[in-house]
């Protein structure tokens, strides 16, 4: 496909999506950091388990950069233990919270008042931040243009035809960034439709008679 044809496509997924769906209103939180903590542990794990983990955290009141840092690892551990390798986790959540206390006084505005590539570079370097949770933290916690790719994105994208020469998480999200209006709102709201739409209908195995792009996708048939 030319430019310009990969510009409609993609723009015509996303009204079949939101046709079908709906707005998701995501990311379901009460404030920033909560975000953040989701970001790190929805990794390898369903978002039911982890919204069960940070219940867990405004239960205990810890849900907060301080609070963190004062728990032991093995108490954390503990109380987001629904959300899997929670051990792993507990340190990554420590490694954020320390982070954000010596570098940015706790203060998110601080943080997201700098520009997505600087931000970008400062959050992969924190312990157990990768492209996908960094840039899940620059999307829905600072409300910034980053389009976020999954696995979910990844299937729905590869059916339908659109998958990149080089397969890497660059080259898949410069296909959304290359190819649409750089506005957090939209690329909240196509991320979030995708990840619906692989729940309901393009799933390992997929249901294809109940998917919304099945005129238009390769995989069909």
């Amino acid at each position: 496909m030319v430019r310009q044809q990969i510009g409609r496509y993609l723009a015509d997924i996303y009204q079949r999506l939101l046709k079908r769906y709906g707005r998701q209103h995501w990311w379901p939180a009460d404030e920033p950091f909560e975000v953040m903590v989701g970001a790190i542990l929805t990794q390898q794990a369903s978002w039911r388990n982890a919204a069960k983990a940070i219940d867990g955290l405004k239960t205990a009141g810890v849900l907060s950069p301080a609070a963190i840092r004062r728990m032991p690892v093995s108490e954390l551990a503990l109380i987001i233990r629904s959300s899997g390798y929670y051990n792993a986790k507990a340190k990554k959540l420590k490694s954020l919270a320390g982070w954000l206390g010596s570098h940015y006084r706790d203060n998110l505005d601080e943080l997201f008042a700098l520009g997505v590539p600087q931000m970008r570079r400062e959050l992969l370097a924190v312990r157990g931040i990768g492209p996908e949770t960094a840039d899940s933290i620059i999307l829905y916690a600072a409300a910034k243009p980053v389009f976020v790719v999954d696995a979910y994105t990844r299937r729905i994208i590869n059916r339908l035809g659109l998958a990149p020469a080089d397969d890497s998480y660059a080259s898949y999200q410069q296909l959304f960034m290359a190819y649409l209006p750089a506005d957090a709102g939209l690329f909240n709201e196509y991320h979030a439709l995708l990840v619906q739409l692989a729940k309901d209908a393009c799933r390992r195995e997929p249901l294809c008679w109940r998917c919304c792009l099945n005129n238009i996708c390769r995989f069909v048939g």
